[in-house]
């Protein structure tokens, strides 16, 4: 690992001031929202412009690298970020926000495209998998030192919205001025829907339910906290307490998920994410039982997206990979779309526990669902699974088709071919 991060430091260190400026601007709106008196369904109308922006990049960005070059576009999305961040002060109107979070969503998929690129592309066969291990331990750590941040000043002024727009200006110094030379890149086609779930069923629906769970979760929790009168500081350690949970539990899950029926553990896990919403419903609890509630969500949440990307995995040809992984995360970013919204719908209908409803709902339905498909299918021995992988739901095909390849070729892995 020492080896990995004394080539990878560069792109490392400037993907967690990346992730810093977007962790804020996430949890910042949610709050200055509040203040400006935006109703709770046009401030999720806002936060799902995000996932539909990045959505839109994940079709459209790879053509554009393909056309003008990673160096060309990594640099103009990102003075695209820098500047973006800064107008959302300037005109806090919600209108304005969703146009801005629609371009944010989309460069930073293209930001996370190009640097997966040269990443992938500066790594041997043998520290590639802890390469990408790193980024993404680097993503969520990046989102959880973002909320720190936002103590430092008040939501209702200029400072906060400067603070991301400069970590991003700064992140892109340490990655252009590195001696690394751009990839070569080829875009990854999409596999058939239809050809998709059979190969997965529980795979293709389960990612969609997670991309309502994690959006709403990752989305809405600010908008959430300023709701029910939370302080700034309350809410960016339930938002911080999300993202330390999945990187803490990602781990201990995948240990067990390599010795284990997936199918059952995906089920577990959905089973605690649905009761703890219940339980938040029932309890109404204190700051505390708040924090642990987010931790237990984002504990759940985040190893169950990476849990199905390795199962729909362990029933595909290693050629089928990239192109199961594009269709997946496609499949995820349409349930992402809708999370937030449906959320603040909720929200706006049945007071501040919507946003509690809505997510264990879908998880209860995650639940109900992988049980039976453990009915249809013969569980795979550990032997026959490929190895899991640490994977955050911000990850492009890219890299998840990368990592997945990488732990199938893990030793002890079982071929491909099923």
């Amino acid at each position: 690992m020492i080896s990995v991060l004394r080539t990878t430091w560069p792109l490392l260190l400037g993907i967690l001031l990346l992730m810093v400026g977007n962790g804020m601007q996430g949890t910042l709106l949610g709050i200055r929202g509040g203040i400006e008196g935006i109703p709770t369904f046009q401030m999720s109308i806002v936060m799902s412009a995000y996932f539909g922006g990045f959505l839109a990049g994940s079709l459209l960005v790879p053509d554009l690298i393909k056309n003008v070059g990673h160096v060309r576009v990594f640099a103009a999305l990102g003075s695209l970020i820098s500047a973006a961040l800064v107008l959302f002060a300037v005109e806090p109107h919600w209108i304005s926000w969703a146009v801005l979070r629609l371009l944010i969503g989309f460069c930073f998929c293209g930001v996370y495209v190009t640097a997966e690129s040269w990443l992938n592309a500066g790594s041997t066969n043998e520290t590639r998998g802890q390469s990408l291990s790193a980024y993404m331990i680097v993503q969520l750590l990046g989102i959880v030192i973002a909320q720190a941040l936002l103590n430092v000043s008040s939501p209702a002024g200029y400072l906060l919205f400067i603070i991301p727009s400069v970590l991003v200006s700064l992140a892109f110094t340490p990655i252009l001025l590195s001696a690394q030379p751009a990839p070569q890149f080829e875009t990854i086609k999409r596999m058939s829907f239809g050809r998709l779930y059979r190969a997965s069923p529980l795979g293709c629906v389960g990612i969609f339910l997670m991309g309502g769970v994690f959006a709403a979760l990752s989305g809405m929790s600010s908008v959430w906290g300023a709701l029910i009168g939370l302080s700034v500081a309350q809410i960016s350690l339930f938002v911080a307490a999300i993202y330390a949970g999945g990187l803490v539990l990602q781990y201990p899950i995948g240990w067990i998920s390599d010795r284990y029926d997936r199918r059952k553990l995906v089920l577990f896990l959905s089973a605690i994410g649905g009761l703890c919403g219940l339980v938040v419903i029932a309890a109404q609890p204190g700051t505390v039982g708040l924090v642990i509630a987010g931790a237990i969500m984002g504990g759940v949440a985040n190893p169950i997206y990476a849990l199905l990307l390795a199962y729909t995995n362990d029933y595909l040809d290693q050629s089928d990979m990239a192109s199961a992984s594009a269709g997946l995360l496609f499949i995820y970013g349409i349930g992402s779309m809708g999370g937030p919204m449906i959320t603040g719908w909720l929200m706006g209908v049945i007071g501040p526990d919507g946003y509690w409803v809505y997510m264990g709902v879908l998880l209860m339905l995650l639940t109900g669902y992988a049980g039976w498909r453990a009915t249809q299918r013969r569980a795979l021995t550990p032997d026959e699974q490929g190895s899991f992988a640490v994977i955050t739901p911000s990850a492009t095909p890219l890299a998840v088709e990368t990592v997945l390849d990488d732990a199938q070729s893990e030793p002890g892995a079982p071929p491909a071919s099923r």
